[in-house]
């Protein structure tokens, strides 16, 4: 052994045994007590920022769908109301026909009117103005308009008085089924 050295001891290797050949150049890749040391707070870095990454994504996914749940109510909401909305205008567009306006007027007791007359600009009237007359149309009264109608207290006496029909509108005339 006299031509040979031997190994030299590397720092913080005291407690090592030496190793020779493969297992010695492998012993190289391997981190020393310091390195260790080192990493862990790395590790520890990486999981904390997974596990508030995957919280982060839970709160997230839990407010998404809460959005939608809420979503899902405004739309069904809205299809309601609309579907109300539709409802109310085929009310108004049955009302508002002519037919139904007629039968209303008459109802009321109104008669069609006369001859129409009209102003210029120049404040004179044009044409002859005729009074409405109930000749022209009879009066029909509404089946409520009947049954309040006042029935004479005789027979003897002439049934002058006309029954005044009821002019606020009554349950049949109003919407059925609502």
């Amino acid at each position: 052994m006299r031509g040979r050295p031997g190994p030299k001891a590397q720092p913080g290797q005291q407690g090592r045994p030496r190793l020779r050949g493969r297992a010695a150049r492998l012993a190289h890749l391997l981190p020393t007590g310091r390195a260790q040391a080192a990493r862990t707070p790395f590790v520890l870095l990486v999981v904390l920022l997974l596990g508030g990454g995957l919280i982060g994504l839970l709160v997230l996914n839990s407010a998404l769908s809460e959005g939608a749940f809420h979503l899902d109510d405004l739309q069904r909401e809205t299809k309601n109301l609309t579907d109300e909305e539709q409802a109310l205008q085929g009310d108004i567009d049955a009302y508002s026909a002519p037919d139904a306006l007629q039968d209303r007027a008459r109802e009321l007791g109104m008669v069609p009117g006369g001859d129409p007359a009209f102003l210029g600009p120049d404040g004179k009237v044009k044409g002859v103005p005729g009074a409405a007359s109930a000749v022209r149309a009879p009066l029909v009264l509404a089946p409520e308009a009947l049954a309040t109608a006042s029935v004479p207290a005789s027979d003897s006496a002439p049934a002058a008085a006309t029954p005044i029909p009821d002019p606020t509108p009554s349950a049949s005339t109003s919407n059925p089924g609502r």
